[in-house]
């Protein structure tokens, strides 16, 4: 079987879908057309069956989705039919609201351990997580189970971070630090950049008014 690489725009794009069906399930809706799961996520129904059929036939003709099978379906594909555990390293404001957010534990992501390296926080308990040191990564990855590190730490120390959590075991980051780590080519990296996706809305705000004027 010949392997696809699925642009990551694409499963961008799944989340969306699974987030506005699991919104329409929770309203009671059964079947949703094309049409209007397109107008809900801001695209067109040509691009949800176009992405849909990288991973398969789904929706019946003349009919649309059945809501409850879809979400279903794209729960199996982006791996949110299980319970991933989470550890986060970094625990000033930042860290703290995500311990914080129920929305994680909602759509199966749970933290399970929290490290800093300010003497302070060290031993404050948040929830059911008390805070460690880094120094304790290599062992509370193992005994926690943690698949997926969270930094959101000084940039002088994500690396560091970083290099502990694989060192353990991690494979998957989700990076809130402005820096570029480096990785092994196995750990797979998702940088959350504040800054820059206000650099984006900038554009588009002074883009829009530049048209306006001429």
């Amino acid at each position: 079987m010949k392997f696809v690489k699925i642009p990551s725009i694409v499963i961008t794009r799944l989340s969306t879908y699974a987030r506005n069906l699991k919104i329409l399930e929770q309203k009671g809706v059964d079947v949703v057309s094309s049409v209007r799961l397109a107008d809900i996520c801001g695209t067109n129904p040509a691009q949800i069956r176009k992405d849909l059929a990288y991973f398969g036939q789904f929706g019946v003709k003349g009919v649309g989705y059945y809501v409850k099978e879809l979400l279903f379906e794209i729960g199996k594909i982006l791996g949110l039919d299980k319970e991933w555990r989470l550890g986060l390293v970094g625990v000033g404001n930042l860290g703290l609201a995500l311990l914080r957010h129920t929305h994680f534990m909602n759509h199966g992501y749970t933290f399970v351990a929290a490290f800093d390296e300010k003497p302070e926080r060290i031993d404050i308990r948040i929830g059911d997580i008390e805070v460690a040191p880094l120094e304790a990564i290599n062992r509370l990855v193992k005994e926690k189970g943690v698949e997926i590190g969270v930094i959101a730490i000084k940039p002088v120390w994500a690396q560091k971070a970083a290099d502990m959590l694989v060192m353990a075991g991690v494979c998957g980051i989700v990076n809130f630090a402005p820096i570029q780590l480096q990785c092994a080519t196995h750990v797979f990296i998702e940088n959350v950049d504040f800054s820059l996706k206000l650099d984006i809305l900038c554009y588009r705000l002074t883009s829009a008014r530049s048209r306006q004027r001429r």
